[in-house]
């Protein structure tokens, strides 16, 4: 089992910049491919960025490449996400994932294990 806790989210201007943490335990996030997504009201959980196990790949979504940065330390067991140019359309709660499996990481059913969220509003 791991269990994931994220932290860092806020109010924050539109402009302005975020970096949001996700802590892990119970297992080393290692052989996890460790992922981001949001949710804003009324709609559906989306995929924001994930880095693979191993060799550390990266991806993002098209609403925030350019503006994001994903990265993990596995001997801290954490994972974040630095977004810059906030803009009023980021407002979501943001979640941390892990995913054991070799699979569509842009799917949310790739993941086994998630964090509860974290806030986060721009204001314009």
């Amino acid at each position: 089992q791991v269990q994931l806790v994220e932290s860092g989210g806020g109010l924050v201007q539109a402009g302005g910049s975020m970096r949001l943490a996700c802590a892990a335990s119970g297992r080393n996030i290692a052989t996890y491919a460790m992922g981001w997504f949001r949710q804003a009201p009324g709609k559906e959980r989306e995929f924001v960025s994930v880095i693979t196990r191993f060799i550390n790949v990266r991806a993002y979504a098209d609403s925030v490449k350019g503006r994001a940065t994903i990265s993990r330390d596995n001997a801290k067991n954490m994972v974040n996400l630095e977004m810059n140019i906030l803009k009023p359309e980021d407002t979501a709660v943001y979640y941390c994932a892990a995913s054991q499996r070799s699979a569509n990481y842009r799917d949310l059913n790739s993941y086994d294990y998630w964090g509860q969220g974290t806030q986060v509003t721009v204001s314009s």
